[in-house]
């Protein structure tokens, strides 16, 4: 006997419900993709500008890790699609992958928009059907999804199974604005408040930091927070501080400024170091040298780390070498409100994970999935957000499959 062929509805035109829409058409479903935007996959096309960070290459196990309090009911989806079969659907569509020196995953262009061609060309020839410029309003009365065309117009849609990939709240000028969380706590689903993530955090520079030093990287740093530590670089913003090493540990800083209005960070500018030969350099002074020519020249820091130094210090830097060892090493700095969640490269919150089920479908709304970063999940930036976003998709579409299945 043959399958019935079903029309499945996909709102969101990001990975998840993009690979979603693959799978499902692949199992020969007929797959509407309903996108807000006028064309398809805009973050992921901006996050592609600086190098397509796919995945990342670590053991599994500590893949896992990444993903916090979220990582065990994340766990299943990613052991069924783990990083190697992203890498394995990346090399099919052309975009032959590489592992960089950071252990990440990148494809070879070193961009999204071939790998985004290719993707669409292969979902064209699947017959899936891409309808932009529509804005997801919910249901109807009777149970129909809702649109607003960009005319104005409404449309309803009666799929038999309804994927829900509508992204976070970063970046809403390319789509994901968290519209939909209203739409989804009107119908009783727990929903936990979107938060800024992979972002900055506000400092109160004095004001040579802020005019002379914005816009500068500290490279080859490592972070402490606490008992967590995180080896990169950040950025001085006028506003603040971001950057890898910060959003590494920018979930345990976020939930410690909420909880007491600010918290601080150990900055150590010369992790390559030990201490003790740290201090021995610096007691190398020429007599006349200023402490400034000292510390590029004996320590190796670069004009932003000396002035980070000197915020860090509060007043003048101390002349002893241990004591400025100490500093170089441990830097304090205190971090106050993360910035906007506009401005944020990921979000944390969204649907809980007691709403849905093994298969991704929502407890209250039996036919209606949830995929990508609507969930509450967040991982730091290193291929750990793509990866989720593909893993949480291709689940969902799983969960469909077998739900239409069960409907007989």
């Amino acid at each position: 006997m043959e399958k019935p062929i079903r029309d499945i509805a996909i709102i969101g035109a990001g990975p998840a419900g993009l690979i979603a829409a693959e799978r499902l058409a692949g199992a020969g479903h007929r797959v509407t993709i309903y996108e807000r935007m006028a064309s398809p996959a805009r973050k992921f096309l901006l996050a592609g500008r600086g190098g397509l960070n796919l995945t990342h290459s670590e053991p599994l196990d500590a893949f896992l890790h990444r993903y916090r309090e979220a990582s065990d009911w994340l766990e299943p989806a990613l052991r069924a699609f783990p990083p190697q079969a992203l890498r394995h659907w990346a090399d099919g569509l052309g975009a032959e992958t590489f592992v960089g020196s950071s252990d990440r995953v990148f494809p070879r262009a070193m961009k999204a928009s071939p790998l985004l061609r290719a993707w669409l060309a292969r979902l064209g020839g699947l017959g899936v059907r891409l309808a932009s410029g529509r804005l997801w309003t919910g249901w109807d009365a009777d149970g129909a999804l809702t649109f607003r065309l960009a005319s104005g117009e409404a449309e309803t849609v009666r799929p038999d199974a309804t994927l829900l990939a509508l992204g976070g709240g970063s970046w809403p000028r390319l789509g994901s604005d968290g519209g939909w969380v209203p739409l989804l706590a009107g119908r009783g689903i727990a929903v936990s408040p979107l938060r800024p993530a992979n972002g900055g955090f506000a400092v109160a520079w004095s004001r040579v930091m802020k005019e002379r030093f914005a816009g500068q990287p500290l490279k080859r740093i490592v972070i402490r927070h606490g008992d967590e530590m995180a080896a990169g670089e950040a950025m001085i913003d006028a506003d603040g501080i971001e950057g890898g090493a910060i959003y590494a540990l920018s979930a345990p800083i976020r939930e410690a400024v909420v909880r007491d209005g600010g918290t601080a960070i150990a900055i150590d500018l010369r992790p390559d170091l030990a201490q003790p030969d740290l201090a021995a350099r610096l007691a190398k002074r020429r007599k006349g040298e200023t402490l400034s020519n000292h510390l590029r020249k004996a320590a190796g820091l670069a004009p932003v780390a000396i002035a980070l130094l000197r915020d860090a210090a509060g007043a003048a830097l101390p002349e002893a070498p241990d004591a400025l060892a100490a500093l170089v090493k441990a830097a304090p700095l205190r971090l106050g409100a993360p910035m906007p969640i506009a401005r944020a490269i990921s979000t944390a919150g969204g649907i809980v994970s007691d709403e849905i089920d093994a298969g991704f479908m929502l407890n209250r709304l039996p036919g209606v999935f949830a995929a990508g970063e609507m969930l509450d999940w967040e991982a730091p930036t290193g291929g750990y957000l793509l990866q989720a976003s593909f893993t949480t998709g291709v689940a969902a579409a799983a969960g469909i499959e077998a739900w239409l299945a069960g409907q007989g």
